[in-house]
């Protein structure tokens, strides 16, 4: 159904991905916005229980979007250093494709936990535990992920062999 990701030596481990995914702190998510066009909006998001989760107003173009065609892919850059004398970058980044749905009652409060505990650095737990309660006019979507996959710079796999050269 996904398509296979040709240069297959540069792919990152699932352990690599779940990295990339719980360190970076933004993601552009594409949909099918109005009157069929490409829409990616950047936002903030948690990589919670193998789900990527974000939180929206309830209504908009992302939320209409999604209500129409749940079909979604999300995309994050870990890393994009440019390196001007090869006329390139190094780069490591992550792209998932799922379905986008509403979440509800226990899944939106433990996602909105996830996502609060993410972004608030070093607040106590009851500060968060507030802001969560009180967090009742945005909704939380998930993006039930069917295909996520990563990628490196070549540099960075050759990097990681010489490192290790028994894991070539």
């Amino acid at each position: 159904m996904f398509r296979e990701m040709r240069r297959n030596k540069q792919l990152l481990s699932p352990q690599d991905i779940t990295g990339v995914m719980e360190r970076c702190t933004n993601g552009v998510l594409a949909c099918l916005g109005d009157e069929d066009y490409p829409y990616a909006v950047p936002l903030n998001f948690v990589y919670f229980n193998g789900g990527i989760y974000f939180h929206s107003a309830k209504e908009g173009h992302k939320i209409d979007a999604i209500a129409k065609h749940a079909k979604v892919s999300f995309a994050v850059v870990d890393e994009d250093t440019i390196v001007a004398e090869e006329y390139t970058s190094y780069f490591r980044s992550v792209v998932a494709f799922g379905k986008a749905r509403i979440t509800e009652d226990e899944e939106r409060l433990a996602a909105l936990e996830a996502l609060t505990k993410k972004y608030s650095g070093s607040l106590p737990e009851e500060v968060i535990q507030k802001k969560v309660a009180g967090c009742t006019r945005a909704c939380l979507v998930a993006i039930d992920v069917e295909q996520i996959t990563g990628k490196e710079a070549i540099e960075y796999v050759r990097a990681k062999e010489e490192r290790n050269p028994h894991l070539a």
